[in-house]
């Protein structure tokens, strides 16, 4: 019910953009003191403010005053200025370009309070309003012209342990320029650009503590990720049930989850961070949800929001993750949906979709890999640290001792139940459904390997590029088909296995190639690892690991090979804290030596000792989730 604001004897007046008017109210018989103040007469009607339903005038712009955005005289402030924000902007040149101040200015900013005593004329009240007006913009107007041109230049320096590319040195600039200003960005490039390096770059170099907020799969990658390439910053982790508020006095960076976000609300806004960032921001895509609710209330001098599809399916989403990183700056979100996504999305409005541009300009940077990559090598290798759920984590502790308490025996009884216990916990990894042979079994949530590869592949197939997802067991592949078309909203996710007839291997091989089939197709790495041409995949994904260099690289051949046209970005995922982690380090440390190691399996690890066993497989208890 539209509240109706209290009484009041002096006139005031809010511009209305869509009316291209100017409203006035206030006093009875409005039309006179107008007059007094040598204001064209206007015609009655009635305007919907942020305050409620009164009657007004509205009073049709004159060559004299074509830019007056509006006044407020007297003491009453409302909500209602945040309308006439945009035109309070053009008063002072060019619209386009000022217009992306308005968020960053307070609403009392733009008011004019004018006494009673005297007769005020229109020209009078222009040059009033202009004067106020003018050095409130000022600093904005400087503010968004820097951040414009950081976008341009290259940072002199990265305070960190890797060289930047050209794009990367430019996406610090720009970041450097959001902290100097005080203000929010979205770092919203191409998958595969470097957006986690270039933000620990600024990290570095911004006096902190500062908070990064990410799904809880990748927890642990952050971690990793700031001790390779920033060593100096002292990391806390801010998750799983022994997590404490306490390590915040001492850590230059705090990384924590969304569902800690939600859950610890209290302890993470009561700190002022100087960099809160979100990664995977589109986890607040939706502005009513809790966790976009939570985000807001984050207290920091930088809020960055990081994700490679800041729009999914509407405008909105842009609203939500813009409204966290730079509030206020596309305005209240009924005044967003009128002014830029219905005439966008429902009319195809060019003009306010270049308006829309030309306002987030300043705090969002987003590069395409076809654009800046050109550069980077044909194939890229990524390993993905993924977190293990507090399901995980129990059941891998119980399997480890199970085995360790009964014995592991001699010679082959001994060389058996090791391959047992390297098979169960794998298992583990990759998912308590398979692991305990569940059927028709919920599997979100309970897997921090399959949540994060989830989250990549909905970045893939948002892009309009394919994948190939290899695993080396048949029930997780079945597991992935299911789960994996239902998340990304396909009409079926093929899985080529060994059961697979010729024909309808072929038909899955042509499919892919052809784009007819889904941009996902799922591969046995027996079944699949060799003689297959799938240079339509521009991502492939190692579920699991063989553990063999030479069988992945085989693998990973089916995509990049004689024909493939494009980069080829590879992603290998282990679970943090677990024997996956350490063998994989093993074969980075010694990769030219690797298959001599390793053999053509898991033959090698049967021959370690007890203790050397142990220190393989046992869990670390700092990589594990909610």
């Amino acid at each position: 019910m539209p509240r109706t604001p209290a009484p009041t004897h002096r006139l005031q007046a809010v511009f209305v953009p869509d009316r291209r008017r100017i409203a006035w109210w206030g006093p009875d018989q409005p039309d006179e003191h107008a007059r007094k103040r040598g204001l064209p007469e206007g015609v009655p009607g009635r305007i919907e403010l942020a305050h409620g339903t009164v009657p007004a005038r509205l009073v049709p712009l004159t060559q004299a005053v074509p830019a007056l955005a509006g006044l407020a005289v007297g003491k009453q402030l409302s909500d209602s200025l945040l309308a006439w924000r945009a035109a309070a902007i053009a008063a002072l040149g060019d619209p386009a370009r000022l217009e992306a101040l308005a968020g960053m200015m307070p609403p009392a900013a733009h008011a004019v309070r004018l006494g009673a005593d005297r007769v005020w004329t229109a020209a009078e009240l222009l040059s009033a309003f202009r004067s106020a007006v003018h050095d409130a913009y000022s600093t904005a107007d400087a503010s968004a012209a820097e951040l414009l041109a950081a976008r341009e230049s290259e940072a002199a320096e990265a305070p960190v342990e890797a060289v930047l590319r050209p794009y990367q040195r430019q996406g610090l600039s720009w970041l450097s320029a959001l902290a100097r200003n005080g203000a929010g960005g979205v770092l919203a490039d191409d998958m595969g650009l470097g957006k986690t390096l270039q933000t620990i770059a600024l990290l570095a170099m911004t006096p902190g503590p500062h908070l990064v907020i990410c799904p809880t799969s990748v927890v642990g990658n952050w971690a990793r990720e700031l001790a390779r390439f920033a060593p100096e910053l002292e990391v806390a982790r801010y998750h799983g049930p022994r997590r404490d508020s306490a390590s915040f006095a001492s850590a230059d960076v705090v990384v924590s989850s969304y569902s800690l976000l939600l859950r610890d609300a209290e302890e993470l806004s009561a700190i002022d961070w100087g960099v809160a960032v979100l990664d995977e921001a589109q986890q607040i895509k939706n502005p009513d949800s809790r966790t976009a609710l939570a985000a807001r209330r984050l207290s920091a001098r930088t809020r960055l929001a990081l994700t490679g599809t800041p729009v999914e399916n509407r405008l909105s989403e842009l609203w939500s993750i813009m409204d966290f990183a730079s509030p206020g700056l596309l305005g209240t979100r009924k005044r967003f949906t009128k002014r830029f996504a219905e005439p966008v999305e429902n009319r195809g409005d060019a003009a306010a979709g270049l308006r829309l541009r030309d306002l987030v300009a300043p705090h969002l940077l987003r590069r395409l890999k076809k654009d800046v990559a050109t550069d980077l090598p044909d194939k890229m290798e990524t390993t993905v640290a993924c977190t293990l759920t507090g399901e995980q984590a129990r059941l891998y502790r119980r399997a480890v001792t199970e085995a360790f308490d009964g014995g592991l025996g001699d010679g082959f009884e001994r060389h058996g139940r090791v391959l047992a216990l390297l098979t169960k916990l794998k298992q583990i990894c990759n998912h308590p459904a398979q692991y305990l042979k569940e059927e028709s079994p919920v599997l979100s949530g309970r897997s921090g390997k399959l949540d994060r590869v989830t989250e990549i592949l909905g970045e893939v197939v948002d892009s309009g590029e394919r994948a190939l997802v290899f695993t080396q067991y048949r029930a997780m592949g079945e597991l992935l088909a299911g789960h994996l078309a239902a998340e990304l909203g396909l009409a079926g996710v093929p899985f080529l296995h060994g059961g697979v007839s010729a024909a309808g291997r072929e038909a899955m091989v042509d499919g892919f190639q052809d784009g007819s089939a889904p941009p996902v197709l799922l591969v046995s790495l027996k079944a699949g690892g060799t003689g297959l041409n799938l240079t339509a995949a521009t991502h492939v994904l190692h579920f699991d690991r063989w553990w063999n260099p030479a069988v992945e690289d085989q693998a990973t051949d089916r995509a990049h090979r004689i024909g493939q046209t494009r980069r080829v970005e590879v992603h290998k995922l282990v679970t943090g804290g677990t024997l996956e982690e350490r063998v994989a380090e093993l074969l980075d440390r010694k990769r030219a030596l690797a298959e001599a190691i390793v053999g053509t399996g898991e033959d090698w690890i049967g021959k370690l000792d007890d203790a050397g066993l142990r220190a393989l497989v046992e869990l670390s208890d700092a990589e594990v989730g909610e």
